[in-house]
């Protein structure tokens, strides 16, 4: 057990990083980031910043000789760095479980392998794969195997000719072939789990995206029981077969009233930022409390929830070359809603830049509210 005050490593400095910092330190604990960027978000709040490469053995000898344990933000860390660290103090998650997350081939064999619901899917890896790839998998959509997020790194197929062109639009590198399936909805289940193998799962949510960005998020998930409890005990036996130690977020598509494993993050997950404002123990806590060996807070929610991203499409150019924020005051003034803003010093397309989330006893009504708020400063439904 890691008590406070020692100094937690965390690998990534983005707005997971950032949340994980001030879960940590409201517990009485030092964090050290490791990340390129000098503006990261989390780089900048963080005790000590590390602004190198993630294997730069520099910063990692530094964080291994000053860190009690060391977990990630993000699962495109180089998994050697995560073993080489490991030598020295507990990495939690483990770069096994973090290898198997950052590729989705390794990803899908892992489902596979164990018999959980997946997509149909091929491993694309050449021309010839296309060619041979099934007649079922189409409509398609193509998916490069490593760095893809947010919608991007993916391509919709209709066929093997438009998987070649796709396929070479990515400059040959390996890819996943999946079945498009006609989804009835999307829920996803974040968890914690400990040492011991006691788990803890956040109320599952629903999600909706856009352009392949997460937009809303509804929690409780507005599903019946029998389908949630299914979808707990598919993450807690995923969790449970990767000997996982950490925060774990599965992403699952409803197809018929069946469920199918979309993507496992070994990490906090947009999809849970609800539970800063709704749940007794937030998914940032969680994870500071499972990397430290500390008994797992209460995962339940206190009120309904619905989280909504705010992306850098809201902030629009000014005079003089500055940037004009979007309508604060507006989402202030609605009652129940939290307003969270990242720190990202360079809003764009497609970025995310922050979330709301409105909260109250009422799930009709705080939904309500919450869609008003997101039209009021111009989120639309295209």
């Amino acid at each position: 057990m890691i008590l406070p005050p020692a100094t937690l490593g965390l690998l990534g400095g983005g707005q997971l990083g950032r949340y994980f910092i001030m879960a940590a330190r409201e517990l009485g604990y030092r964090v050290m980031v490791l990340d390129p960027d000098r503006h990261s978000p989390a780089g900048r709040i963080a005790d000590e910043h590390l602004a190198a490469a993630y294997d730069d053995q520099h910063a990692l000898d530094h964080m291994a000789r000053s860190c009690a344990a060391v977990t990630t933000e993000f699962e495109s860390v180089p998994s050697a760095a995560l073993t080489y660290l490991a030598r020295f103090v507990p990495v939690r998650p483990g770069a096994e479980a973090v290898a198997v997350c950052q590729n989705r081939s390794a990803e899908k064999d892992f489902l596979k392998r164990h018999g959980l619901p997946h997509a149909p899917y091929a491993d694309i890896r050449s021309e010839d794969d296309v060619g041979n790839a099934h007649v079922d998998l189409f409509p398609g959509i193509l998916k490069l195997a490593r760095f893809g997020y947010d919608g991007k790194g993916q391509a919709s197929v209709r066929d093997r000719d438009e998987a070649l062109i796709a396929w070479r639009q990515f400059k040959g590198e390996a890819c996943v072939l999946e079945r498009k399936m006609a989804l009835d909805g999307e829920v996803s289940v974040v968890l914690a789990r400990d040492e011991s193998g006691k788990t803890q799962c956040f109320p599952a949510s629903e999600n909706s995206h856009q352009h392949g960005i997460l937009d809303i998020s509804i929690a409780p998930a507005r599903v019946s029981g029998g389908l949630l409890s299914n979808a707990e005990q598919l993450a807690c036996n995923i969790s449970a077969r990767m000997a996982y130690i950490g925060i774990l977020s599965v992403e699952f598509f409803v197809v018929q009233g069946q469920l199918y494993v979309n993507e496992i993050a070994p990490r906090p997950h947009n999809s849970g930022h609800y539970t800063l404002d709704a749940c007794v123990t937030n998914q940032f806590e969680q994870q500071v409390r499972a990397l430290c060996g500390l008994p797992l807070g209460d995962a339940r929610n206190h009120s309904a929830a619905v989280m909504v991203n705010l992306l850098g499409d809201l902030w629009t150019p000014g005079g003089d070359h500055n940037i004009r924020e979007p309508d604060w005051l507006t989402l202030l003034s609605v009652p129940g809603l939290k307003l969270h803003l990242y720190g990202k010093n360079c809003p764009r397309r497609g970025r995310k830049m922050g979330h709301f989330t409105v909260i109250g006893d009422n799930p009709a009504a705080v939904h309500e509210a919450a869609m008003a708020a997101r039209a009021a400063i111009g989120i639309g439904d295209d």
